[in-house]
């Protein structure tokens, strides 16, 4: 028995991961059939790649993916709003574009169903995708906070 997967496993697998975590048809939007993968060494999927660049990175220690900007515009042109968005004031964009965390006092519409933890969009009130990271309150937290992270952008993305 081969340790090696095969390109339409891994593919399978990517699809199923991401139908999971961004719901149904995700996988097919993020990931088409000309994506390659790099392996850990242990042969485990560490990095999903399309056209040489990365798109998504599989999270060791939970098998859930984290989004690079060219992954998260995939995501965000397939995902209808306000689905995994958090909306923030346009004075704080370009702050955001550079990387730097979303706080909750800037946010001005989060998506309900956002958990703790989610990966997710930041865009604009317009709906102009400027980052993406890692929620750090849930979509209703981020509303009734004043105070504090609600986003730990990974990256900024310019419009």
């Amino acid at each position: 028995m081969s340790t090696e997967l095969s390109q339409n496993s891994a593919i399978n697998r990517v699809r199923t991961i991401a139908d999971y975590q961004f719901g149904r048809g995700a996988g097919v939007a993020l990931f088409p059939d000309e994506c390659t993968f790099k392996l850990s060494t242990t042969k485990r999927i560490r990095y999903v790649m399309l056209d040489k660049v990365r798109i998504a990175t599989v999270r060791a220690h939970d098998g859930r993916f984290t989004l690079s900007i060219e992954g998260a515009e995939r995501l965000w042109q397939f995902l209808p709003a306000p689905v995994y968005r958090v909306s923030v004031a346009e004075e704080v964009a370009e702050f955001i574009m550079k990387g730097k965390n979303a706080m909750a006092k800037h946010v001005i519409a989060a998506d309900p169903d956002i958990m703790a933890g989610d990966e997710v969009l930041v865009v604009t009130g317009d709906d102009q995708l400027i980052g993406t990271g890692n929620a750090l309150l849930s979509g209703d937290e981020m509303m009734a906070f004043n105070y504090g992270g609600a986003v730990q952008v990974r990256s900024g993305r310019s419009i």
